[in-house]
């Protein structure tokens, strides 16, 4: 009874006058006598009974019984901010996700990496020679990787490199899965993919799917019937007496002559759209088709980022061989061998063509799923119409490619601003909704700017495609101002006028421009590479290599170039003029380009509520630059260009007279308060 009571006090002691407890009992002889300090609190229950402690002037201690807890955790000065909290919280759960969900349904579609900064384009065999063979290889593109990101590109485009015999440079494939010892091996290319994705960059190659060399093992078994390969090129009867061949009909190589060529293992004849070293693949046939889709995905497995297709509008025919139209219908049908005598009815774009391109598509979206890892689609549609090359966008809700790449800009020949206008208006208005331009002045099977329009049009043409929407692609050395070269003496048997555009890269003043250590290289390099290269550019504060670079930082930088507007205003046969606008921001570059002779430009007749005065942002008279012009009264000379800038919230594609000469891709708008895109336009 003694020893009941004294627990008891103990209980009422901490509950009523003990209010520094801190958790240790007050009796240490309770505690010696009670080894189970676990049973205290049901025995002082059950001595206390139903009775409430009385919690008056009592303050909650650390290590107070459950049920003393239960009693102040439902007084109202607890419960209360307690449940506010509880509410408070649930409430912003709500708003983050209701916030959230608005960013995302207001947010426009992010550019891609394809799109946000540009293409430069290597011939590897002409780059940079790292083992003094007299030939570019794998190994000396990555040497230069360092130089390439000074250009501020984001994607390198390798041109091709597969093992093949030299015909039509490599497009000849004999191995599909191998690099050509030339350029060198496959851990070669393993390396580079890897430093360029070190490097922040991207990497997309060639595929030319529609032939192969006639060494190519699928080949040699077609040609003796074996399996499956009987049927992997188009073979047909035809006669073969005294070395004269009568082929199955009139269809021509685009290099001239029949398209078929007799083969005496066979005994007949195959069909070859290119030269007969280059038989084409038959598509009708699945095997086939499986067969490229598992390259695609060996490349991709490689670690690249993207394809360039080519020739893909060769890749069907029709299967019921019929002549073709002549153009000239009087003309004797024996004379015709020039490829552009006939019409390509019947071995050019033919129905299910698009459906093999988009199966090359779905294959490479197999490999686009992780973030970030979106693999590009390009193709290579030159000599179409420009109703077939917008084809290869695809459809509304069937993609093809993500873009036809564009050269009509490399087929100018003399500087003009209605030639190139005509050039700008005809991809952008027929270009379908919502998708992505892109621009090139150059290439492999191009002449060089240089060469085709003048040294004094080097920048003009550069600052065009890096004001332009879109994605502008650089052909190696295009960024120096390089030209072609003179003289070539290599003894092969294809079209000569395209080595010209492909002499080696000139890096500096040494022996080959640093291009090769070697006494002899493959192609001749140009006689002015001692003032036109890399080193000498480097220290010139207005060379074209400096100008190449602060153009491409301006259109990494600057929304924009990157997302803005397109109008055009004015053209002539001297000068084009068109703005970059976006919603939301009060800034406007006005691009001001003249391909003719000086001629004075009055701005104010163009654009409404344009300032008197306007700043130079980017010019390619690098004195002018920082400066401000007069908009009433703009003198350029031949091959200038002004990027100007001037404030303004009356934005052109907003007003009805301008409104069908503006265009976008996507759609966007910026707030300068939350620093962000959004969608509501």
């Amino acid at each position: 009874m003694a020893e009941n009571k004294g627990k008891t006090d103990s209980i009422r002691m901490s509950m009523q006058g003990c209010q520094t407890n801190n958790g240790f009992v007050q009796n240490e002889d309770i505690l010696e006598k009670d080894p189970d300090p676990g049973s205290r609190l049901d025995d002082a229950v059950a001595v206390l009974g139903p009775v409430e402690p009385n919690l008056k002037d009592i303050r909650p201690y650390a290590g107070m019984p459950k049920e003393v807890l239960f009693q102040f955790s439902g007084q109202a000065r607890y419960r209360l901010p307690r449940e506010v909290l509880f509410w408070l919280t649930v409430a912003s759960v709500f708003v983050l996700i209701g916030a959230t969900i608005a960013i995302i349904a207001v947010s426009p579609k992010c550019l891609d990496w394809w799109q946000a900064g540009p293409m430069y384009q290597i011939y590897p065999r002409s780059f940079k020679d790292s083992d003094m063979d007299g030939n570019g290889d794998l190994k000396g593109i990555q040497e230069k990787l360092d130089y390439i990101t000074t250009l501020n590109i984001k994607t390198i485009w390798i041109t091709s490199f597969y093992k093949s015999s030299l015909k039509d440079f490599r497009h000849g494939v004999e191995d599909f899965r191998e690099i050509d010892p030339i350029f060198g091996t496959m851990k070669d290319f393993e390396n580079l993919v890897a430093a360029i994705h070190d490097k922040g960059l991207k990497l997309i190659i060639d595929f030319i799917p529609n032939h192969t060399s006639d060494k190519h093992a699928w080949f040699q078994l077609s040609r003796t019937r074996t399996g499956k390969y009987t049927d992997y090129y188009i073979w047909h009867d035809c006669t073969h007496e005294n070395g004269i061949t009568v082929p199955p009909n009139n269809w021509l190589s685009v290099y001239g002559n029949s398209s078929w060529h007799f083969d005496e293992v066979r005994n007949q004849c195959y069909f070859h759209q290119f030269m007969r070293e280059q038989p084409d693949l038959n598509f009708h046939n699945p095997d086939v088709q499986e067969e490229i889709k598992e390259i695609i995905q060996f490349w991709l497995t490689k670690g690249v980022d993207g394809f360039s297709f080519d020739a893909v509008k060769f890749l069907l025919e029709a299967e019921h061989l019929r002549d073709e139209a002549q153009v000239n219908k009087t003309q004797i049908p024996d004379t015709v061998t020039h490829y552009w005598e006939l019409y390509h009815d019947f071995t050019t774009t033919q129905v299910g063509m698009h459906d093999i391109v988009r199966s090359f598509r779905q294959t490479m979206d197999q490999y686009s799923r992780e973030p970030g890892r979106y693999r590009f689609m390009g193709i290579e549609a030159y000599g179409e119409s420009i109703d077939r090359t917008m084809m290869y966008y695809g459809l509304p809700f069937v993609q093809e490619a993500d873009f036809p790449f564009n050269d009509y800009l490399s087929e100018l020949n003399t500087p003009s601003g209605n030639g190139v206008f005509e050039v700008i208006t005809s991809w952008m208005e027929n270009m379908p909704e919502g998708k992505w331009p892109n621009w090139m002045i150059g290439g492999p099977d191009r002449a060089r700017l240089t060469s085709r329009l003048g040294a004094e049009y080097v920048n003009i043409m550069n600052m065009l495609v890096f004001t332009l929407p879109g994605t502008p692609i650089t052909y190696y050395g295009e960024e120096i101002g390089m030209r072609n070269i003179l003289v070539t003496n290599l003894n092969e048997s294809y079209d000569v006028d395209t080595l010209f555009s492909k002499s080696p890269m000139q890096w500096d003043n040494s022996s080959n421009a640093g291009f090769s250590e070697a006494s002899h290289t493959w192609l001749p390099t140009s006689s002015d590479y001692h003032t036109v290269n890399v080193d000498v550019q480097k220290t010139q504060p207005r060379s074209a290599l400096k100008f190449y670079q602060e153009l491409s930082l301006l259109h990494v930088n600057e929304l924009l170039l990157s997302r803005g507007w397109f109008c055009y205003l004015r053209n002539n046969s001297h000068s084009v003029v068109y703005t970059r606008e976006l919603d939301g921001i009060d800034r406007v570059f006005l691009v001001v380009l003249n391909f003719g002779e000086s001629s004075p430009l009055n701005l104010k007749e163009m654009v409404p509520n344009i300032p008197t005065r306007a700043s130079i942002r980017l010019s390619t008279s690098f004195a002018d630059k920082g400066g401000e012009v007069d908009t009433h009264d703009i003198l350029l000379d031949k091959g200038e260009g002004l990027v100007l800038e001037y404030n303004t919230k009356n934005l052109l594609h907003h007003q009805t007279a301008f409104r069908d000469s503006c265009f976008v891709s996507n759609r966007a708008c910026y707030s300068s308060t939350l620093n962000l895109l959004h969608s509501l336009c």
